[in-house]
């Protein structure tokens, strides 16, 4: 049976509850990006889900449909962050600045994956898989995903040539063609062990 998210894990906990998830672990450029979401469980967007199982229309969509429905924080750490304190604390850093900044603050938080980030202003339960279990979760992976691409859509304007209006930052076949003409950007992580080799 196929997985899709339900709303279990947030009735069972105390209210309200958000669901909290990021994007752009991976890349090679641009900063890690995360996301709180708090639905109105009378207005649940129809078709919530892990957004990389959604197309991109259907992730614009639905992006339009929670930010209007729904309590809402997006957050992000920095290159320069990352490259400070590496990718998993920036991760974490930056679900907890999402956390923080949502206009009604949670008493509980659902995480996806297997760890919760330390400092909470919450308590919270890391659940993996969660963006395709809890549909807090889908909401706040549809909202980061569709932030963070548009993000970096508006930087390959300034930075033409890495492909990221495509890749997002990862390192696809293009990124590194444009790498090896163009070199590194301000927007890269020196940290990641491909730009740092270009750098010694």
């Amino acid at each position: 049976m196929k997985n899709t998210p339900n709303f279990e894990f947030e009735i069972a906990a105390p209210q309200p509850v958000c669901g909290v998830d990021e994007v752009g672990r991976g890349p090679w450029a641009g900063p890690v990006t995360a996301a709180a979401v708090i639905l109105d469980p009378a207005r649940i967007p129809a078709g919530l889900n892990d957004s990389k199982k959604l197309t991109k229309a259907r992730r614009e969509a639905l992006f339009t449909e929670i930010m209007a429905t729904a309590t809402v924080s997006i957050a992000s750490a920095s290159v320069q962050e990352i490259d400070e304190i590496n990718i998993l604390q920036a991760t974490f850093l930056a679900m907890k600045r999402a956390v923080e900044g949502l206009e009604v603050q949670p008493h509980f938080a659902l995480i996806d994956g297997n760890k919760i980030p330390p400092n909470l202003p919450c308590t919270a339960q890391a659940i993996i898989k969660g963006d395709s279990r809890s549909l807090s979760i889908a909401a706040a992976s549809i909202v980061a995903k569709v932030t963070r691409d548009r993000l970096m859509c508006d930087l390959s304007a300034t930075y033409p040539g890495y492909g990221w209006e495509t890749n997002v930052g990862y390192g696809t076949k293009a990124h590194q063609e444009g790498l090896a003409r163009l070199g590194i950007t301000p927007h890269h992580r020196v940290s990641f062990k491909p730009i740092h080799k270009m750098l010694c």
